[in-house]
């Protein structure tokens, strides 16, 4: 139990602190305030130590213990071991003990060591060196010495101990450039300010004379939010009392980067900052298939008991003949005659629950583990899901969902960054109507020498307006981005062009590079923010200097922002730009019609589109303005409230200037990555902010629609035309009259539905006339693909659940790459983030992170159908191989007069489980590849084959189940028969008659095991499909290990054993030609009946999946691989990507070849009016190159060979 939270409690409620819930007092470097301020109130904080670490030295056993033995197959295999402790069991507690210890401590090995890199990375970032300001110079301490109030200096390239409080720079303005790329994966400078009053501190001494307090809020994980004021104290004066907001702010984790140094106060520390905060676990996800494990565990723990009590009641159903009550052999102790026999009977029960408890494997548990830990370092090695331009591949973040990724049916997707590159253009803008485009656009840099101006009016009667001049001056002024200066990146000077130096826009938004470029072209560039004025190059090649006074920033509740400035000429400006739906509301004058059919053809054509507008404030409008922000900013409760409400105040009351568009080009191959997840059966939404138009044109380009496609719309435009009931249950009889018609006509309409948030708010909710989710539900489920536009990212995660909540509940997973991304990502059953240029936040609360949108195919139709077939073949096999093993042991009851004697002996049914049948499905659960990885991608449709956890459904239990009991009666009365008729030899030592072998009961016992090892082994060497070197040496080697130390065991008298049981049993055995013909024999019979079905599902009714398998066989050999002679030509095809050639006919012959092909290549004529090269019956025949020849496969399921 984590005390931190109780301890902070106490300390804050015994130093005094009143209310501490809202806000906390930070004392500037520990000094008191003035005489005459406020009182001084001391308060307690955390030091500035990092704790990710989960145990410690001391409670690392007992924690680690308590937790393993929560899982309750650990904890049943616990009990078990203690009933064979306490009481009188027929095997040995090392049976249960050991491999229990086993699991127990290779888990706790593995946890401890992470643990302790997790503590080596603690101590160093606590002993990290730091910078306090003390007594007037700076004192080098350890980070974790830092404590809330003092003052800390942080150098150029330094990271920040802990979260500050900007109070001075080295700039004269009082700014600092910080990257936040470990905190959110933007490597772009921020801006953080100073505030005026302590800006001017730039010394040690001078900052030791600072006297100021700091109001805050207490520590919250959000790191983009922070609410607080700073009150500085004067000599003779009051308090002068600033707003602190995230621009103030500097979070722990970041870096300090073009600035020599700057001054902060901490005012979070250690396990407080934000970045700590962050550190909480997302929700466990449990994967299909674990939920299976579950299921079939509950059914073999009813079989272990139904089998114990049968046993039980059977027993004393035996003894109940006063002659079978004590056998010779087995006489009871005078205790046992006067215990009651009820308690009797349970000690039996239990003991007969420990002779069969093997038919639940405790090592399958870390098998699946080791499986899924292992087994996600295939996604991280995969050169082919790396990318060049980041230098970053696949990452996995929990190996916890690997098979779900082949199971997927809904994928969830973002629209901007994630299916688009999120690398604007600017292409155009509009003007009261009149259309300018640049004639190039700007390649990032902005040159010191003036570009020209090339500007096209695209519209009739184009001409300059004083409007033109305040749109262009708007896009330069109303923006958060910033002018960097020639800089040393690794190494390398970046800002030099042509040998001038140069510099580059850098904003976290790519919309504004992309803006302010554009302006560029089009004749006003803008050059700098300096002590708080924006200057700008105008078309006259004369600077202008407006002066930022406030600035409205973005947020995605109002979907604009806005800045107050004053021109050179003493005017207030108000200019604004954000979505069309957030500003047309808010216009009062202006070409609206003209520009608003413009935004609309623009976004038509997919793409993103801003309207700006502007507003001329007096000097009361402005005071009014000023009051409103400060009142605001100040305000400790409920800021964002009141700052919003400030800024519909003031955003009001617009003159409409024009719009921009910019394109945001769809990502490589995102196009193909839809098509295929569709063709695998998936149904793909897109969830985005944008506007409709915008984002149906990104769904038909990137072919989510066809344009065969019938859209179904359900908008708030639509619903305000019709109600709400009338427009669902329309669509909902569009779409069944369609499906009843389905089946009456081969040509089935392909339907797309589009609904906005607004609708979808209204839908989610119940309202008197009904419940329309079903009725949403439906039709979407009768949709190849759904998009929603105008989400908010609560909506998104909404939309989500909505989905898994409904009654097929199909598996979900959600892809995107920005923050307003995460809830969906969280919510989704798997979620994938991408590394994006909206941050790194998707990435790090993902399931799994991709460089880009392409990588998600290969992702599932590859690793995801692979993770899941080993998976499913391991626990299936599992459970079978432990049928095998234990149920002879229920027979064997049979005939020993349910004494509790076991077949087995006591290393056999110790190492089972552990040596003798691990490795193998291991490695096969690592390995395996049914078909190849190009068959996988060239033909989507396999995936629909292991959807819906095809190959773990009771069917498919109960087969295996059912092929474990007969082989384990085969193993067992195969035996039994060999040993039929046996006779005492003169030494009084049983003999078979027909085998003329020494007979004992271990005998009997090592035969079967013997046969049930190599059975179960040599099943599951059938049932690969993809052999290496490596797959040979363990499946032949763990049976070779068997037979070795089956020798050893037999074959030595072991002196810390106090019996010798087994003492030449096995060599007594395998001295006998009988007894291997037996083992043969028995072997070929426990395995046929899974051949023959295997055969004959094959020939009489094979999946899609057997079928590639098929025409994989029949297109591998050796003369596919022989290099082709030289008069043959190689035509490039157009169905091919740049890895395949088309094989042509040769050019000396138009019918005959001068050298015949392999029978299993089907060549026709290449027509002479260039048609395909191959005949339409066959398809393609596509040779890769590999290595010295060709390796020959078919693109595509409909390929005949």
């Amino acid at each position: 139990m984590d005390f931190s939270v109780l301890r902070n409690l106490i300390s804050r409620y015994c130093a005094g602190e009143e209310n501490w819930l809202d806000s906390r007092t930070v004392y500037i470097g520990q000094k008191e305030p003035p005489p005459g301020a406020e009182a001084y109130i001391p308060q307690r904080y955390p030091d500035n130590r990092i704790v990710s670490s989960k145990y410690t030295f001391w409670n690392f056993i007992p924690k680690n213990l308590f937790e393993q033995f929560r899982r309750i197959a650990n904890f049943y295999f616990l009990v078990i071991f203690l009933v064979q402790l306490i009481i009188d069991t027929p095997t040995s507690p090392v049976t249960s003990g050991l491999p229990l210890f086993f699991v127990i401590t290779v888990t706790a090995i593995k946890q401890g060591y992470e643990d302790w890199l997790r503590h080596k990375a603690d101590c160093s970032i606590n002993e990290c060196p730091v910078d306090v300001v003390q007594q007037g110079k700076a004192a080098r301490t350890q980070s974790h010495k830092l404590r809330v109030g003092d003052v800390v200096v942080v150098k150029e390239d330094e990271t920040f101990p802990c979260d500050l409080v900007l109070l001075s720079s080295s700039r004269e303005d009082g700014t600092c450039y910080v990257t936040t790329a470990s905190l959110d994966g933007e490597s772009s400078h921020k801006t953080y300010y100073a505030v005026p009053d302590t800006k001017a501190f730039r010394t040690d001494r001078e900052v030791e004379s600072l006297h100021a307090t700091i109001e805050c809020e207490q520590p919250q994980p959000d790191l983009y939010k922070f609410v607080g004021r700073i009150n500085v104290y004067k000599d003779t004066e009051e308090p002068v009392a600033r707003p602190l907001g995230s621009e103030n702010l500097l979070l722990r984790g970041a870096t300090l980067k073009n600035t020599h140094h700057i001054y902060a106060v901490a005012i979070y520390t250690g396990m407080e900052t934000k970045m700590a905060l962050n550190y909480q676990s997302k929700s466990q996800k449990r994967s299909a298939v674990e939920k299976s494990m579950n299921a079939f565990l509950i059914v073999y723990l009813c079989i272990l008991i139904s089998k114990a009590v049968i046993n039980t009641v059977l027993k004393y159903a035996w003894q109940w003949s006063p002659d079978r009550d004590e056998p010779w052999y087995n006489h009871r102790t005078e205790n046992e005659r006067q215990r009651p026999v009820v308690i009797r009977a349970f000690t039996d029960f239990l003991a007969f629950m420990v002779l069969f408890n093997y038919i639940i494997p405790v090592s399958m548990y870390v098998t699946v583990e080791m499986q899924k830990f292992l087994g996600s370092y295939f996604i991280t090695w995969d050169e082919e899901m790396f990318d060049e331009e980041l230098g970053e591949g696949a990452q996995v973040n929990t190996s916890d969902l690997n098979e779900e990724l082949g199971q997927v049916e809904y994928v969830f997707t973002d629209k901007t960054g994630t299916l688009t590159e999120n690398n604007m253009e600017f292409i155009e803008c509009c003007v009261d109507g009149n259309v300018y485009v640049p004639h190039a656009i700007c390649n990032g840099q902005i040159l010191s020498a003036a570009s020209s101006i090339d500007m096209i009016d695209s519209s009739p009667g184009g001409y300059r307006r004083e409007h033109e001049d305040l749109f262009f001056r708007a896009l330069c002024l109303c923006h958060t981005v910033q002018v960097k200066e020639e800089e040393t990146v690794d190494g390398i000077k970046r800002g030099f062009h042509q040998g001038r130096p140069t510099s580059f826009y850098i904003s976290s938004s790519p919309d504004e590079v992309a803006l302010v470029e554009g302006m560029k072209r089009l004749g006003y560039t803008y050059l700098r923010l300096k002590d708080n004025y924006m200057e700008i190059l105008n078309k006259d090649d004369e600077i202008e200097r407006f002066e930022l006074l406030h600035v409205l920033n973005f947020d995605s509740v109002r979907r604009r922002m806005s800045v107050i400035v004053k021109s050179s000429s003493g005017e207030y400006l108000l200019f604004c730009k954000g979505a069309d739906s957030s500003i047309f509301p808010r216009v009062v004058s202006g070409k609206v019609e003209q520009v608003k059919a413009r935004v609309e053809q623009n976004a038509v054509e997919g793409l993103r589109t801003l309207c700006v507008a502007f507003r001329r404030l007096s000097p009361d409008d402005y005071q009014e303005a000023c009051l409103l922000l400060t009142q605001a900013k100040l305000a400790l409760q409920d800021r964002e409230q009141r700052l919003a409400q400030a800024y519909d105040a003031i955003e009001r009351d617009f003159v409409l200037l024009g719009a921009t568009a910019v394109e945001d080009r769809l990502q490589e191959k995102a196009a193909d990555t839809i098509e295929s997840l569709h063709k695998a059966g998936m149904k793909v939404w897109v969830l985005t902010g944008d506007k409709m138009e915008t984002a149906a044109a990104t769904c038909y380009a990137s072919k989510l629609f066809r344009r065969s496609t019938q859209i179904l719309e359900l908008t708030k435009k639509r619903t305000e035309e019709q109600s709400l009931h009338d427009v669902m249950f329309e669509l909902s009889r569009t779409v069944l009259r369609q499906r009843s018609m389905s089946g009456l006509s081969v040509d089935c309409l392909d339907y797309g539905l589009i609904i906005d948030g607004a609708t979808l708010t209204a839908v989610l909710k119940s309202g008197p006339e009904g419940n329309y989710q079903e009725v949403f539900l439906e039709v979407s489920r009768n949709c190849s693909a759904v998009l929603c536009c105008r989400m908010a990212p609560l909506q998104k995660a909404q939309i989500v659940k909505l989905i898994k909540a409904s009654k097929e509940h199909p598996i979900t997973l959600a892809i995107g790459d920005g923050a307003n991304d995460v809830s969906m990502i969280l919510e989704a059953h798997v979620g994938i983030g991408i590394m994006g240029k909206e941050g790194r936040q998707a990435a790090r609360n993902s399931d799994y992170a991709i460089p880009k949108f392409k990588h998600l195919k290969k992702m599932l139709l590859v690793h995801g159908h692979y993770y899941y077939i080993r998976i499913a073949e391991l626990v299936q096999y599992f459970f079978y191989k432990n049928v095998c093993f234990i149920f002879p042991q229920f027979l064997f009851q049979f005939f020993c007069g349910f004494s509790q004697q076991p077949l087995y002996d006591t290393a056999y049914l110790t190492l089972y489980n552990i040596s003798f049948t691990s490795l193998p499905i291991l490695l096969y659960s690592l390995v395996e590849q049914h078909v190849s990885m190009d068959t996988l991608r060239r033909d989507p449709s396999l995936y629909k084959d292991i959807t819906k956890n095809s190959l773990l459904r009771w069917p498919v239990f109960l087969y295996w189940t059912c092929l474990g009991v007969f082989d384990a009666v085969v193993f067992f009365f195969g035996a039994y028969f060999l040993f039929d008729n046996t006779t005492f030899t003169s030494n009084g030592q049983l003999m078979t008659t027909n085998t003329q072998m020494m007979f004992g009961n271990w005998t009997f016992g090592t035969l079967v095991f013997t046969v049930l090892v190599f059975t179960v082994t040599i099943k599951l060497a059938l049932d690969t499909h993809h052999w290496t070197w490596i797959n040979h040496f363990v499946i032949w080697g763990s049976l070779l290990f068997y037979v070795i130390f089956s020798l050893l065991w037999g074959g030595i008298i072991w002196p810390f054993l106090n019996y010798q049981r087994m003492y030449y049993v096995f060599m007594q055995m395998l001295s006998s030609g009988p007894a291997w013909l037996s083992i043969i024999l028995l072997i070929t019979i426990s395995l046929l009946p899974d051949i023959i079905k295997k055969v004959l599902c094959r020939a009489m009714c094979p999946t899609p999946t057997e079928r590639a398998q098929g025409t994989e066989k029949l297109t591998r050999g050796p003369a596919d691989s022989t290099p082709l002679p030289s008069h043959y030509r190689l035509l490039k095809g157009h169905a091919a990507d740049s890895s395949r050639i088309h094989l042509g006919v040769p050019e000396t012959s138009a019918l005959g070849m001068p050298q015949p092909f392999p029978q299993k290549l089907l060549l026709a004529q290449r027509p002479k009016g260039g048609g395909p090269d191959l005949c339409s019956a066959v398809g393609p025949c596509v040779l890769r190159l590999s290595g010295a020849g060709f390796a020959y496969y078919a693109p595509g399921p409909e390929t005949s060979v």
